[in-house]
């Protein structure tokens, strides 16, 4: 972790496009601003997390779902009927 110290109005860039800097320092609260590209989400640290466990909350229930609906439509091995040809031979091995 890179470790800054930063003054009120100072601020630090990350790669081309993103600039943080220090709008106030009160108490031990500091305000920051961030600039960033549209396509770049940027959370609280305790909403990004939040988002992240209801996304893997909703895969797990989708993906319990999707098993649920493959299970109906598997049908169980069909019984041959009496006078019923079997088509295909078992392979001897």
């Amino acid at each position: 972790m890179l470790v800054l110290t930063r003054r009120k109005g100072q601020s630090i860039m990350i790669g081309d496009g993103i600039e943080i800097s220090v709008e106030d320092v009160s108490g031990d609260a500091v305000r920051i601003g961030i600039r960033a590209p549209k396509e770049v989400s940027v959370y609280r640290r305790e909403l990004y997390d939040a988002i992240r466990e209801e996304n893997i909350s909703a895969a797990r229930t989708a993906g319990a779902a999707a098993a649920q609906e493959l299970k109906k439509l598997q049908t169980p091995p069909r019984k041959k009927e009496k006078g019923e040809k079997q088509l295909f031979r078992k392979s001897e091995e």
